[in-house]
């Protein structure tokens, strides 16, 4: 098992992988790193420098993830937004869809949109003492918060 997991801290090498790759070159689980031969070692970097694994393929996801919403797919909008992807449901499980407060420092695109909304309305003389006094049509990104 220390071998496997040791394994298993590359980005991209889950638990099937590593338990192949052990079963390939003919690795016990349970065998330490420092235990290993020469040849085993050389064998395991040969392969694995032939993956695609850590900044490659975390490059490869966010190109992906950029390709779709540069498309204007769903699952691209999805990501936009900060919504979950993959049919999960929103309706109750509220916490996983929405972006508090305290996350627009890390997305600085809704920070700027809202406080691009904020000085439409004071500039306007809509907004007064807190209130809108004409409604104003907000699209869903300025909604959630």
């Amino acid at each position: 098992m220390i071998e496997q997991k040791s394994l298993e801290t590359f980005f991209g090498i889950g638990n099937h992988t590593s338990s192949r790759l052990l079963a390939r070159f003919n690795i016990h689980p349970t065998c330490r790193v420092g235990e290993l031969a020469n040849k085993q070692v050389l064998d395991l970097t040969a392969v694995l420098s032939d993956m695609k694994i850590e900044n490659d393929l975390r490059r490869e996801v966010l190109n992906d993830i950029k390709r779709l919403k540069e498309t204007g797919t769903y699952r691209g909008r999805r990501h936009a937004l900060g919504l979950p992807v993959r049919g999960q449901r929103t309706r109750t499980q509220v916490g996983v869809s929405f972006v508090p407060i305290s996350c627009l420092s890390l997305r600085p695109d809704l920070a700027t949109s809202l406080a691009l909304v904020h000085v439409v309305l004071v500039a306007s003389g809509d907004f007064v003492a807190g209130r809108i006094k004409t409604p104003v049509k907000l699209n869903r990104m300025e909604r959630r918060l």
